[in-house]
């Protein structure tokens, strides 16, 4: 497969589009991103990358970073972690406090907020310095040191976190979060404010399509294969809010979303990739981004299905 040729065809096809995304404003300094930005990168499991666009450019990875901070607690503390979350697509906005009330403090899905705020919870528990802790985890996983927080944005969901305080409060209340409420709110802030390009969440990405391997071909796994399997089929079920299941049924691939604009989606044993385009349809998830991806999969006729 001549994957440039596919990314080159796909960002002349993008460029045609009069989109009607609109930035994040709820977080004001995502507000400042600017809109045009556009970027790919498809990492193949034989090593090779493509590229086109903004793909080295870091942006705010926002609610990609669940799929990460949802690998390590499991690797902490394995099927337990099913007690306090579900497993199930969630059918409403992935901020709902009516869904979280209605099934007492027991969130959906661990991709939407309620859900990463129970993991982050975990987390602080499990982990001697969390902040610290969890980065040097994601720069392990894309075998890159230069990765940081952006603070800024940290700061910024810190003063408007009115909603993401009321679930956490609720869950609280029924006794679903163990550690103090702002603690769990100031590093789920900083997991989501992680700064990466498409490049470096795609490569990231490569231990789900392999088997919880950076290449097929390594001895041994970085994460057990069984739960590198359950969290792809969290990604295929659960990874666009209350747009999964058209993703599925578009793309065809697992994958997760972030509110910054990026969109990290994988096949199997063939590629991850990684798409950046910052505005974002009604649904919370990048509008050209998601067009992107059903252009890969209808050109290079490969999906999971």
């Amino acid at each position: 497969m001549d994957y440039q040729k596919v990314l080159d065809e796909i960002s002349a096809e993008i460029g045609l589009i009069e989109g009607s995304g609109k930035v994040a404003t709820y977080i004001p300094e995502l507000g400042n991103v600017q809109p045009d930005k556009f970027g790919i990168y498809l990492q193949c499991t034989d090593g090779q990358g493509y590229s086109v666009g903004d793909a080295l450019e870091a942006f705010s990875i926002q609610s990609i970073s669940k799929v990460l901070s949802l690998s390590l607690a499991l690797k902490l503390i394995g099927n337990h972690m099913w007690t306090r979350i579900g497993v199930e697509p969630s059918g409403d906005p992935f901020n709902s406090l009516v869904q979280l009330e209605y099934e007492k403090g027991i969130p959906r899905n661990p991709f939407i907020n309620a859900g990463a705020l129970v993991v982050a919870d975990i987390l602080i528990s499990e982990l001697k310095n969390p902040k610290v802790d969890f980065l040097q985890y994601v720069r392990d996983l894309a075998e890159d040191q230069t990765i940081q927080y952006n603070t800024k944005v940290a700061e910024s969901e810190m003063e408007h976190k009115f909603r993401n305080a009321s679930l956490t409060h609720l869950m609280k209340d029924f006794g679903n979060i163990k550690n103090d409420v702002n603690e769990v709110l100031d590093f789920y802030f900083h997991q989501c404010s992680i700064a990466m390009n498409c490049k470096q969440l795609a490569q990231t990405f490569t231990i789900f399509l392999n088997y919880g391997k950076y290449d097929l071909s390594a001895e041994a796994a970085i994460l057990d294969p069984t739960l590198a399997k359950r969290i792809n089929a969290l990604m295929l079920t659960c990874g666009f809010y209350d747009e999964s299941g058209e993703f599925a049924f578009s793309v065809g691939l697992p994958g997760k979303s972030g509110v910054g604009g990026g969109i990290v989606a994988l096949h199997p044993k063939y590629y991850s990739i990684a798409v950046w385009s910052p505005p974002l349809n009604s649904k919370g998830n990048s509008e050209l981004g998601l067009k992107a991806l059903e252009l890969l999969t209808t050109k290079t006729e490969q999906s999971v299905f």
